[in-house]
């Protein structure tokens, strides 16, 4: 009878820590909503902010949009949206190393210059023309996402692309680097 009671009991007490375990698991479920803001991109002299919406423990979909407050990079950059779609590979839940695909949907200002036709003197007359370019990029890129039981995030990221209408000024290329804080809720 002892062996009995000591067996039911030992079953409950491993059914408990089951029980506690998926319970953790679906307070993390519960939560699958991230707001994050840039801090690099901040330092640098441009609003990044991104909502990412996680489907399930392994996966992801965001949108992140950059718009430049500096008159240096405003100069340059008008903004960029980006939507992404992630594979995390880490044990809690939609944490750890991960893999992204994205599109980035940019537009940038460039100046091109222009010598006069008549009388021309290339030291001389030169026209500087300001040009705005629209463009968009597929590409793919790799981090880490770290989160806390209070809902903090940290993330560290890189991604490249590729631009798929032709560049007058630009290069093919674009590119995405992160160090972004948040709050999962």
């Amino acid at each position: 009878m002892k062996k009995y009671i000591l067996t039911t009991m030992s079953l409950m007490f491993f059914a408990s820590l089951f029980a506690q375990d998926d319970q953790t698991r679906d307070d993390d479920a519960l939560r699958s909503n991230e707001i994050k803001i840039n801090a690099l991109y901040t330092v640098v002299g441009a609003f990044d902010i991104t909502y990412e919406r996680l489907l399930n423990q392994e996966s992801g979909v965001g949108l992140n949009v950059v718009l430049p407050y500096d008159k240096d990079i405003k100069d340059e950059i008008n903004y960029y949206i980006s939507p992404y779609y992630r594979i995390y590979f880490g044990n809690k839940y939609a944490s750890g190393f991960f893999l992204e695909g994205f599109g980035m949907l940019h537009s940038t200002n460039y100046n091109e210059s222009l010598g006069l036709l008549d009388g021309f003197d290339p030291f001389i007359d030169i026209v500087e023309i300001k040009k705005t370019e629209t463009n968009f990029a597929l590409g793919f890129g790799a981090g880490g996402k770290w989160y806390t039981k209070s809902g903090f995030v940290g993330e560290l990221s890189f991604g490249v692309g590729r631009n798929l209408m032709e560049s007058d000024y630009y290069s093919d290329f674009v590119g995405k680097i992160a160090i972004t804080v948040g709050y999962r809720f």
